[in-house]
Formats: C-alpha cells, structure tokens, sequence
C-alpha cells in the first residue's frame, strides 16, 4: 500500500490576501479557486509536485462547529496559534531574504536548531505558522 499526502487545509480569512503570500511570495501555483455563498477555497501547490497541495480554507464553515468554537478558532488564529505547516527548500537563506524584503511577519530567522535542521519561520496573512527548513 502506497499513501501520501495530497492536500492540507490551513484557514484563511482573505483570499486576496492568502494569494499574495502563497501564489506571489512562496511561488505556489493556484490549482483551484472556488467561490461559493461569499466565501472562497483556494487550492495551491509547489510547481512540479501537481499531487501535493494546501487547500486555503474559510476558517470554521463545518456545520457541525458551534458559535463557541467558532470564537476559539477566531482568537486562536489571530494569536496565530491555529494552525500551521512546514515547508522544505534548497535555499533557505535566499528564501528568507525574498520574504524579509517583503512584507511579512518573521517569527524566527534562519537557525541552526539542535535537533539537526536549520529553518525559520514566518506568519501568513491569517497568523498560520510557515516554517521552512532547509533542505
């Protein structure tokens, strides 16, 4: 049996927003942008890896979740800790600077950690964490 992992969900309250910092600063393409009663899902992808993608979500729009952990997701992604993915690069420096240079908030520049990966970290437009390590 073969699995992988095809799409990741990571909320996002501006599209607009979510695109500048996925599409236009990481370089992701946009595979899919669908409206549907005023919200939108945008899926997006590293170029050349067409079966992996996040899938840009309208944070708390499951049926089942309550008005009361709709105010949780709210708070929690405004702190920024919701949610959050890790990406890999063969430049991490020249990506940080790219980043840097941009209008983006860095939580952690380029560190060598000692469980043995150098990778910083930054915030997307709806406070998810994006960290990168170097490949």
């Amino acid at each position: 049996m073969n699995i992988t992992i095809h799409q990741s969900y990571l909320p996002q309250d501006d599209p607009e927003a979510a695109l500048a910092f996925y599409r236009d600063a990481l370089g992701f393409e946009v595979r899919s942008d669908v409206g549907y009663e005023g919200l939108r899902w945008i899926v997006v992808g590293p170029p050349g890896q067409p079966d992996t993608a996040i899938v840009l979500t309208p944070p708390a729009v499951d049926p089942g979740i309550t008005d009361e952990e709709r105010r949780v997701i709210t708070e929690m992604m405004a702190k920024g800790t919701y949610a959050g993915v890790n990406l890999a690069t063969d430049d991490l420096d020249g990506l940080f600077a790219k980043l840097q240079a941009g209008d983006i908030e860095v939580v952690q520049e380029p560190t060598d950690q000692p469980y043995g990966v150098r990778d910083c970290a930054f915030r997307d437009p709806a406070g998810n964490m994006v960290r990168v390590q170097q490949r």
